[in-house]
């Protein structure tokens, strides 16, 4: 997810390793990844999760994305479909926001730093319920999200508003699955109910009570809904 690093997977990655082969990764500008001179398109963060699968010799693998993420997953199973086996894309959709919606970010956080758009992310990312009960957690994340390099921000921003892969949605012919927390504030259940509809075999979950981050706030219910579609996908 746009300004996330890989530790919002600890939850699920951790209890999923001892049954599979999990490969987590920070995307360019973000976390301890360098960030390439340039704008960059989406096919660009997908291309360089297929240089780190080739260089690992992974391929037919269980992609998962979240939020940017699915995005990234999707091209990559556009440009390199021979290193996806399935795909379970959460809170996501193939065109996220207007082109007005991210100028205005982008915008604010140039002016103002991510800082200045913090508390509203966190709004939307988890929900109340979980911003009132754990305060200390809720802080950590937050401070995740400021410590984002500006640059790897605003890069990823660009590349979302450049982003429409609807038309190739209907291209994908592998298992899918795509969730969306009941409460989230980034990508709707309705958003995400009409990405899932578009892809012909996907299935569509909801996970009550979370907001754009299940991996966090509900990390059990999606950890369970992962290894089920794995599963699936390899029989």
């Amino acid at each position: 997810s746009l300004g996330t690093d890989f530790r919002i997977w600890d939850e699920v990655a951790g209890p999923l390793a001892a049954s599979y082969r999990v490969i987590r990764y920070d995307k360019r500008g973000h976390g301890l990844s360098d960030l390439p001179a340039g704008p960059a398109l989406m096919a660009d963060y997908a291309t360089d999760l297929s240089a780190l699968l080739d260089w690992l010799g992974v391929d037919n693998a269980v992609i998962v994305g979240l939020s940017i993420g699915g995005l990234i997953a999707l091209e990559l199973c556009r440009l390199r479909p021979d290193l996806v086996a399935a795909l379970v894309l959460c809170d996501t959709a193939a065109k996220i926001g207007t082109d007005e919606s991210w100028r205005q970010r982008i915008d604010a956080v140039a002016h103002g730093g991510i800082e200045a758009i913090a508390d509203d992310v966190l709004q939307r990312w988890f929900t109340q319920d979980f911003r009132s009960r754990k305060p200390d957690e809720l802080a950590g994340w937050r401070l995740m999200l400021t410590r984002t390099p500006l640059d790897g921000y605003i890069t990823a921003c660009g590349a979302l508003m450049q982003a429409d892969l609807r038309p190739q949605c209907t291209d994908v012919q592998i298992p899918t699955l795509c969730v969306v927390g009941d409460e989230d504030g980034s990508t709707p259940v309705a958003l995400v109910r009409d990405f899932a509809g578009a892809i012909r075999r996907a299935r569509f979950e909801i996970i009550p009570g979370a907001g754009h981050i299940p991996c966090v706030e509900k990390a059990e219910v999606l950890r369970g809904l992962i290894e089920a579609h794995a599963k699936g996908a390899a029989a």
